[in-house]
């Protein structure tokens, strides 16, 4: 069967007559739907894999996307001055021998100083940030493009290898391809990755 004689994507049939009996059976069905050529097989198994493989992906982008964009609030940290604290229960006469400050003369701290040592330069404010909102929503729109690249990378990686690998398989043993095979080897990729997100990439996140 040359490229041109291959069936449309999906192309998917009721497999059950593939099986169902599975003795005694011609190698090829009316009814079914096969494939021969090595890209053929490469194409139907990268859109099986997109279909299974990019929506993980997408779902942690935009989940990335809006916790960068709207980042959640933080509870506040309560500050040394805002804690409660102990008052002390004795007085000065309790301890005659340490003055209090009813018994120190305060004063001003500058008074005693020149004009010149007691002027001190200010400290410098932090600039504000220019365009922060739209620093903060490029930087996000980078992290859903990285995890979109990402799928789609994998994905036609992933299709290459096995699409290439089932191709030589079939082609050595002279077997005849059904449509359902590339489907299934899209979902067992789609799967793998998923049980490869667990811990490594959970425990980062």
């Amino acid at each position: 069967m040359s490229t041109q004689d291959a069936p449309p994507w999906p192309s998917l049939y009721n497999f059950i007559i593939e099986i169902v009996p599975i003795m005694n059976r011609d190698p090829v069905q009316p009814a079914g739907k096969y494939l021969y050529d090595p890209g053929d097989i490469y194409r139907f198994t990268l859109y099986w894999t997109i279909i299974f493989y990019t929506p993980a992906f997408i779902l942690g982008g935009l989940y990335a996307f809006l916790n960068l964009t709207f980042p959640p609030s933080r509870p506040r940290r309560r500050s040394h001055k805002n804690r409660p604290s102990f008052p002390f229960q004795y007085n000065s006469s309790s301890y005659s021998a340490i003055p209090t400050t009813a018994e120190i003369p305060m004063q001003y701290f500058g008074s005693n100083l020149s004009p010149e040592t007691s002027r001190r330069p200010t400290p410098l404010k932090p600039r504000p940030k220019l365009n922060e909102r739209r620093s903060r929503f490029a930087f996000a729109l980078l992290v859903l493009f990285a995890f979109l690249f990402c799928a789609i990378a994998g994905a036609v990686v992933g299709s290459a290898i096995i699409g290439y690998v089932l191709a030589g398989l079939f082609k050595t043993a002279n077997y005849n391809m059904s449509t359902w095979v590339p489907f299934f080897f899209g979902l067992i990729q789609a799967l793998v990755g998923f049980i490869a997100l667990w811990p490594s990439v959970i425990d980062i996140v």
